[in-house]
């Protein structure tokens, strides 16, 4: 028989063992730490819409089902041989991550857009799951299914808390409750999302991945959130790069930060939409609290927010419908913080009018290179946009 000592000795090395995985220690596993990586990014399926007709396409079930069924041919293809980007000419190959930004549904508005009611959001999810959850076949590096990350847009939340227009219902939380369920780890999952609930159930998380922190946020890096993210980065090294996964652009729409007028609700006459914990503190040009005014103070506290966070380098987002990548420099041009945002399949600012494209992003991080290179793919055209590939840097900001 084995001695009480022999036991003790192995629990404790067990435990230890657990501990430096718990810690992230050193070791075989962390030798083993995959340092590259490759993520699909899209962002706004709109499920409820139709949009202008093409070879038979026109709702978002149809249009949606079709990219995702594009995405599952990736891996076969080839990357453009002229783009000077990481893995050029190389086969695409396993697809770690498909990462959505927001507005899985539609507002569910009477009367908009010339539908006599948009559907709800709880039909909307089950058409995103049905394409985007159970529809994606593809496979990470290491066999096994690619993973779906995913934040909320300005229509879930909507639609979660109420708009200051009719709908029908007149709050459905379905989209907020499934996303904090599959992503929030709750220990008794949630049975119903109101909008009571929006104040504490967020849905902001992070993912260590291939040697870089990604951080997935509800709408905007608003105050609750940028404390939220402070206390996350605490185990984070100050060198590791990380990467913002929200649905509003960095300037803010000011429609979307709460409402500064008394009685502060969202309401027909003021119609701010309450989305964020911070009240608009911007006056338009008649001296009043409006949605026409900018989020300029709000907009200069993420900035300086940004400044102590020099590893943040790169943000992505959806919203405003268009493909490409720019530098948010702030309100007062003192910062660089490279920008990617992308194409909505329903309501893209390009391609709702030219379906050739339609597009998602192929991006490609290497965090010992410290370099990721983001890729246009016009997935209805079956082509790249070499002129829109870009390599970005993953070393800390200069400012």
């Amino acid at each position: 028989m084995r001695s009480t000592n022999y036991f003790a000795r192995s629990i404790a090395a067990v435990l230890l063992t657990a501990g430096l995985a718990a810690l992230g220690g050193c070791g075989a596993d962390n030798a083993n730490t995959p340092t590259t990586a490759t993520f699909l990014f899209t962002s706004d399926p709109h499920y409820g819409i139709k949009k202008a007709a093409f070879d038979g396409y026109s709702s978002a079930k149809q249009v949606n089902g079709l990219m995702v069924s594009n995405m599952n041919k990736i891996s076969t293809v080839t990357y453009p041989c002229d783009d000077n980007g990481l893995q050029s000419c190389k086969q695409v190959g396993s697809v770690d991550y498909l990462i959505q930004t927001g507005d899985i549904a539609n507002r569910m508005e009477a009367n908009s857009g010339g539908y006599a009611q948009i559907q709800s959001a709880a039909v909307s999810w089950s058409q995103f799951e049905s394409d985007y959850i159970k529809g994606l076949t593809l496979k990470n590096a290491s066999g096994g299914a690619t993973t779906l990350l995913a934040v909320p847009g300005n229509h879930d939340v909507t639609n979660a808390i109420g708009f200051y227009k009719a709908m029908t219902p007149a709050t459905d939380g379905t989209v907020m409750l499934k996303l904090y369920n599959m992503f929030m780890n709750p220990t008794t999952a949630l049975t119903g999302y109101t909008p009571a609930d929006y104040d504490t159930k967020r849905i902001n998380y992070s993912r260590d991945i291939a040697g870089v922190h990604f951080v997935f946020l509800t709408l905007w890096p608003d105050s609750t959130a940028r404390a939220w993210i402070d206390n996350d980065l605490k185990n984070v090294s100050s060198t590791t790069p990380v990467i913002l996964f929200t649905h509003d652009q960095p300037d803010i729409e000011t429609k979307h930060l709460k409402n500064p007028n008394p009685p502060y609700t969202v309401n027909a006459t003021d119609k701010f939409e309450n989305m964020v914990t911070d009240q608009s503190l911007d006056t338009d040009t008649n001296g009043k609290y409006t949605i026409n005014a900018p989020s300029t103070t709000r907009q200069r506290e993420l900035v300086a927010w940004l400044k102590t966070h020099k590893n943040i380098v790169a943000y992505f987002h959806g919203n405003d419908h268009i493909n490409g990548t720019y530098t948010y420099t702030g309100p007062d041009n003192d910062i660089s913080l490279q920008v990617v945002r992308v194409d909505s399949p329903m309501k893209g600012s390009v391609s709702a009018a030219d379906p050739s494209k339609l597009t998602y992003k192929v991006v490609y991080i290497d965090s010992v290179a410290k370099k990721m290179t983001v890729r246009d793919y016009q997935w209805y055209a079956n082509k790249w946009d070499p002129s829109a590939t870009i390599t970005v840097s993953l070393a800390p900001r200069a400012k």
